[in-house]
């Protein structure tokens, strides 16, 4: 987070990411890190953390350097923003592909100046959404990546972060551009393949289902660990698709919410059921 770490402009502290990512290091794992949330110096007074002004997109790609800068040779991909084609995740503004495509691109030349040029840049993670046109709460996935790639976004990004969550689905019922489900992924890679970039991979970035008893889009403990699996075998047959990073693992707090039932372990870090089934299938690979 952004404000994490930029508290008062050009003055950085790193004392939690580099616990972050030295604890990750020592796991022997690769961190692909989500780059967001304005601090208060860089958006007006009261606004949301989510809420970025064009004037600050500079100050924003100043940081996206400064980070690659520091992690660039332990990391393997950035994301800049998250779900964009949300109004709640863009500052409650109208949603903009276009201005997104712009802050996308002021990343990436910020990286490509970075001592780390090699650094991926990951564009996208948008939310699945069926949004209707002229909503003010969001945008359709579909209709905001092919907006995005009107406006030049398969130039500036190595690589789509996708959101691909299953709802109430099974992993394997079919993509359709009205339905939510895990497989409208590929529709996404689709676009890419379109648009002239059928060799620009994606990173699975969030995904997976919710067992909680009572919410509407969740399915049953015993379905979420057989979406799971299928859903990693699913992807293992394709080829463009370089990681799938199911959320999440685990909260620190409870949430005391439906929120609760994505995770994977509990914030004490007792393996739930579903952790155990993903450990033993990988562990069979």
């Amino acid at each position: 987070p952004w404000a994490y770490h930029e508290p008062v402009p050009g003055f950085f502290d790193w004392s939690h990411s580099d616990i972050v990512i030295d604890h990750a290091s020592r796991q022997g794992l690769a961190v692909i890190a989500r780059l967001g949330f304005v601090p208060e110096w860089a958006r007006p007074a009261d606004s949301a953390s989510s809420y970025l002004p064009p004037e600050q997109f500079e100050d924003f790609g100043d940081y996206v350097r400064a980070f690659v800068n520091r992690y660039g040779d332990r990391i393997a991909a950035v994301v800049i923003w998250n779900e964009p084609n949300l109004a709640l995740e863009w500052g409650f503004q109208p949603i903009d592909p276009e201005g997104y495509t712009k802050l996308l691109r002021t990343a990436y030349e910020k990286v490509q100046e970075s001592e780390h040029p090699d650094v991926l840049v990951l564009g996208g993670a948008l939310a699945p959404t069926l949004a209707p046109a002229g909503s003010d709460q969001g945008m359709n996935d579909l209709v905001y990546l092919q907006r995005m790639l009107d406006a030049g976004a398969g130039e500036v990004m190595d690589g789509l972060a996708i959101h691909a969550y299953g709802w109430s689905f099974p992993a394997g019922d079919p993509p359709d551009p009205e339905i939510i489900n895990f497989r409208r992924t590929e529709l996404m890679n689709q676009l890419l393949v379109d648009n002239g970039y059928p060799n620009m991979p994606v990173y699975i970035t969030e995904g997976g289902w919710n067992d909680h008893p009572r919410w509407t889009r969740a399915v049953k403990p015993a379905q979420r660990i057989e979406y799971t699996i299928e859903a990693y075998k699913l992807a293992e047959n394709w080829p463009w698709a370089r990681v799938i990073a199911l959320w999440a693992f685990r909260y620190p707090w409870p949430a005391r919410t439906y929120l609760d039932y994505f995770s994977f372990v509990t914030p004490d870090f007792d393996p739930k059921p579903i952790y155990l089934e993903v450990q033993r299938y990988s562990q069979d690979k």
